[in-house]
């Protein structure tokens, strides 16, 4: 079997974080430096004595957000941080010894006392993690980083900017217009980047103690000083991990965070993958009716648009703490060297510096709360399930029953009449441009994860069969059945497909009629099947054909 290597890009840390610098700020300054270099098909190794610095969970989080840089992987090598790792979430002594000798055998344990020669690599680059800015990235890119510091003047420009992926073309004298409202008898506003959505969630965010330890410390000092998070806005805490509960419960930080609205909702994926759920309609209407560039700031890896709420034009990604303070402020227009959070007891004003912890602080509650048994009695609750999963009927057959009333998962039909010898080259005649894209088309825009829009063709095919608009879930839920997905296919509804005219949404123009139709039902048309054929996916002009 031949392969063609991949590239691999030596990514050399060395200094330390400044106090108060949390790996969410080193996690989006590495995605937007590796995006910068161009690191798409290669492997990206990070190397360095920096790496001393970083825990695991740290080393986790930059290698999670591979996608988001664009690397096939990110990795570290493994050294004695691993090896604490494993001791502290339960494995035995006897099995780290082994994996230790094993790798020392074969020359892929990095010991900091032994003598180092410089890799090679396809290509370096370099980051003094002293250089490491708080920092927050958007509004619709995870690559688009912005130090807090010029947050303010950033998001304004935005407002300025043409639209794109920096820009929403607000009319200056539009841009600092206040609605207001009235939300359950209480009166209420909103304007250009006020926050509706502040989500702590994304697995490998929600799964670092370091991060997790800081925003139980930040609403805990909130909560004593008497600021609130607004009713309006749309808090929650989406742990990876059971662990988390059981830390943040002994440290008595849980409380805290449920006390500003952050309240447990379950485990895994939420806000990251569009599933937070619906907005209050008096919210939502408010949004919709004012034309209002609402925000949501979440500690997930993902913000392209569309994905974390059809109502959010402007998503952020940021550190678990960072979540908290911007839900307490209620609204991303803000420098918070500056101005304050909020009033807090006595009228006196608070600001950032007077709720952030110290790394210290953190370091301390981290190693006195995260405790190997609590690794120990929840990997072991795994194997034993809950009552729900227990209880569900599992077919005894070795091969699956595809039930064909399911609008979860659906027997695939690309594979039925397949012949063991392939058709051959074929022309293609009389074809015409279904779709016309500029730069950056993601995945996401490709093939949505988040909410299913109540008027789309997947929206219509679940209705036929029966699912109510409240079931509807989401593309990521349902991406089991073809059905769904195939009429999902460029389905983001902020796409923006030029035969449009820049109109935004999955609708394209059927060219022989010039009908603005969907672009499911367009390539439907007269029993037209959709081929998907690109045409240069190298950060350039992208066209998809419709095959007749």
């Amino acid at each position: 079997m031949s392969m063609v290597l991949p590239g691999v890009v030596g990514f050399k840390l060395h200094g330390t974080l400044r106090d108060g610098v949390t790996a969410t700020d080193l996690v989006l300054t590495v995605t937007q430096m590796l995006r910068k270099h161009g690191v798409v098909g290669k492997f990206v190794e990070f190397y360095g004595r920096g790496m001393e610095e970083l825990a695991l969970a740290d080393r986790a989080t930059i290698a999670n957000m591979a996608p988001e840089y664009g690397a096939t992987v990110g990795f570290f090598p493994v050294d004695h941080i691993t090896l604490e790792y494993l001791k502290m979430t339960g494995r035995e002594d006897e099995t780290v010894s082994t994996i230790e000798a094993y790798l020392r055998a074969n020359k892929m344990f990095v010991d900091y006392n032994e003598p180092k020669i410089e890799p090679t690599y396809s290509s370096y680059i370099e980051l003094d993690l002293g250089d490491v800015e708080p920092c927050i990235s958007g509004p619709k890119r995870p690559h688009d980083r912005v130090t807090l510091k010029d947050m303010k003047a950033d998001w304004h420009a935005c407002l300025e900017n043409k639209i794109g992926f920096k820009g929403y073309g607000i009319p200056k004298d539009l841009q600092n217009r206040v609605v207001k409202f009235d939300f359950h008898g209480q009166t209420a506003e909103l304007k250009h980047g006020t926050v509706v959505i502040a989500a702590i969630t994304s697995c490998t965010n929600t799964s670092n103690p370091t991060v997790m330890i800081a925003s139980g410390l930040v609403a805990k000092k909130a909560y004593e000083l008497g600021l609130e998070v607004k009713p309006w806005i749309k808090t929650s805490l989406a742990p990876g991990s059971g662990v988390v509960t059981k830390y943040l419960l002994r440290s008595g930080l849980l409380k805290y965070l449920s006390d500003l609205g952050f309240n447990l909702v379950g485990y895994g994926c939420t806000t990251c993958i569009g599933n937070s759920g619906d907005l209050d309609q008096i919210v939502a209407d408010a949004i919709t009716e004012n034309d209002i560039i609402a925000a949501a700031v979440l500690s997930g890896n993902r913000n392209f648009e569309g994905r974390i709420h059809p109502l959010t034009q402007a998503n952020y990604l940021a550190s678990p703490p960072l979540v908290v303070v911007y839900a307490l402020a209620g609204t991303v227009d803000i420098n918070f060297e500056e101005e304050p959070i909020g009033t807090g007891k006595g009228n006196r004003p608070i600001f950032l510096r007077d709720i952030w912890p110290s790394s210290k602080k953190v370091s301390e509650i981290v190693h006195s709360n995260v405790l190997v048994d609590m690794f120990k009695s929840t990997y072991e609750a795994i194997t034993k399930g809950n009552p729900m999963w227990n209880q569900l009927v599992v077919p005894t057959a070795d091969v699956y029953s595809w039930d064909p009333n399911s609008t979860y998962i659906r027997e695939p039909p690309f594979f039925k009449g397949m012949s063991m010898d392939p058709p051959g080259p074929h022309s293609i005649k009389d074809a015409y441009c279904l779709l016309c894209f500029g730069d950056c088309v993601t995945t996401d825009h490709i093939s949505p994860a988040g909410s299913i829009h109540k008027d789309s063709p997947a929206a219509k095919y679940l209705v036929d069969h029966s699912v109510k608009p409240g079931d509807f879930n989401s593309y990521g839920s349902r991406r089991g059945n073809y059905e769904v997905m195939m009429r999902g296919t460029f389905g983001n509804i902020r796409i923006v497909n030029k035969l449009l005219d820049g109109e935004p949404g999955p609708k394209t123009i059927h060219v022989p009629t010039r009908e603005k139709l969907y672009v499911y039902d367009a390539a439907m048309v007269l029993n037209m099947g959709l081929e998907v054929r690109g045409t240069g996916m190298q950060n350039a002009l992208c066209c998809w054909e419709l095959r007749l």
